[in-house]
């Protein structure tokens, strides 16, 4: 069986068995946690299928872990005590008992399916043999898929930290990374996508891992992540005036007189 394959049976499996999780526990939002680990995950799959493991495919696995790790282990933090996601209460509140059965197909195999795409790029640089050898794009994609992980995960930190801080209910956070970006936290997770696309490169698997961080790259700016969030938070106080000096994903510094 190849690597591909395996992966796309382990994730069906993965998130089949998060779904009945979600149905016992009547939260829908427990996908949400386990996105990040299940896409790490296919990389240690492709490690064990592949033809003898070299330093690229051991990096790939490592960063990937560290990548999935933190991001699950944050949203379980964020979700403490919060309940179930508004987007999925309402999809619940308006399919009612038949809910459990289809959020089986048109969220959690749906989210296998994008996890195995947006893979790609860590099924080929896992699968890579150890014969194969290490070039200056594995070198690029180390340096970018840790410098975007740092980033995240410090954008993530400090917004967890603002709004955990008496008195910042409501209120804009503009501080730290998040005073260059208005998304410091999807730019950092871009980063690390394109650099795991270059370890897939140095693999000499351009064209089959495209896909994987082209995907995300469009989910993150168009679907699921700055587009969906900026229409929830655009009636926030002093967001327009945030969004005026802001670059929305790419930090930069603030525009002035704005």
């Amino acid at each position: 069986m190849s690597a591909g394959a395996a992966c796309a049976l382990w994730l069906g499996a993965l998130f089949a068995g998060v779904w009945a999780v979600s149905v016992r526990v009547k939260d829908t939002s427990t996908i949400d946690l386990a996105w990040g680990p299940a896409i790490a995950s296919t990389t240690w799959v492709a490690l064990w299928l592949g033809p003898g493991a070299g330093p690229r495919a051991w990096m790939t696995a490592l960063l990937a872990t560290a990548w999935g790790a933190r991001l699950g282990v944050y949203l379980w933090m964020r979700a403490r005590g919060r309940g179930e996601d508004a987007r999925y209460a309402e999809m619940r509140a308006a399919h009612g008992d038949a809910w459990p059965r289809r959020s089986l197909v048109t969220v959690f195999l749906l989210q296998a399916a994008l996890a195995w795409v947006v893979s790609l790029p860590l099924q080929w640089a896992g699968a890579s043999s150890g014969a194969a050898g290490w070039t200056a794009w594995d070198t690029a994609g180390v340096v970018a898929a840790l410098a975007g992980t740092l980033v995240e995960a410090f954008a993530d930190a400090q917004l967890y930290r603002f709004k955990r801080a008496p008195g910042h209910e409501g209120r804009v956070m503009d501080r730290g990374l998040w005073r260059y970006s208005r998304h410091p936290n999807y730019f950092g997770e871009c980063v690390a996508a394109w650099g795991f696309y270059l370890l897939a490169v140095g693999a000499g698997h351009p064209l089959a891992a495209l896909p994987g961080p082209a995907l995300l790259t469009v989910l993150l700016l168009r679907v699921s992540g700055v587009t969906l969030l900026e229409r929830h938070l655009e009636t926030r106080p002093g967001y327009s005036e945030y969004v005026a000096r802001t670059s929305a994903f790419v930090p930069w510094p603030p525009r002035q007189g704005s």
